[in-house]
């Protein structure tokens, strides 16, 4: 039997030349199709909350501004008061249905995600709307510094200057 499977090779042979190309690149795609992709149910807790699923922390933006405030010449030691007009909020998917006389319904669009649970589609989140910042530091009295707290202040939460209080404070 060995001899005869030995015998039909240069036959094969022959035959695949003319289509060794397509053979590879079918064999490429089945070795791809192989290969793990780390997807697996493990893996899927571990995945970080999505940018729709996050949400707005006052006091960690608070923190990381003051942090970040800090680090200007002159600023020292910052503290940070932010008020908000309103929260982020999301904007949700919907399936509306209209009736030929005008009236319709709307329903939110929902995903399965396993095990019976529901989740919602959110198209975009809404950054929240600040109306005034309060900005405390040792450096606040120096033109100079009061002016890079504000354009920095200003560029980080889209404030309008007089919508943003700079004070000199004790150290």
């Amino acid at each position: 039997m060995n001899g005869t499977w030995m015998q039909s090779l240069p036959k094969w042979k022959g035959a695949l030349g003319k289509y060794q190309g397509v053979l590879l690149v079918i064999v490429v795609g089945v070795l791809l199709l192989l290969l793990p992709t780390g997807g697996g149910a493990a893996s899927q807790e571990k995945i970080p909350p999505s940018a729709a699923e996050a949400t707005f922390d006052l006091e960690e933006f608070e923190k990381h501004l003051e942090g970040t405030l800090s680090e200007i010449q002159g600023a020292g030691k910052v503290r940070v008061v932010l008020t908000l007009d309103s929260s982020s909020r999301q904007v949700l998917a919907q399936d509306v249905e209209r009736e030929a006389d005008g009236g319709g319904s709307s329903t939110v669009v929902t995903v399965g995600s396993g095990a019976g649970n529901q989740e919602v589609v959110a198209l975009q989140t809404v950054a929240p709307q600040f109306r005034g910042a309060l900005v405390v530091c040792p450096g606040g009295g120096q033109a100079q510094t009061k002016l890079r707290l504000l354009e920095a202040v200003s560029a980080l939460t889209g404030l309008s200057a007089d919508r943003i209080s700079i004070c000199e404070g004790n150290s």
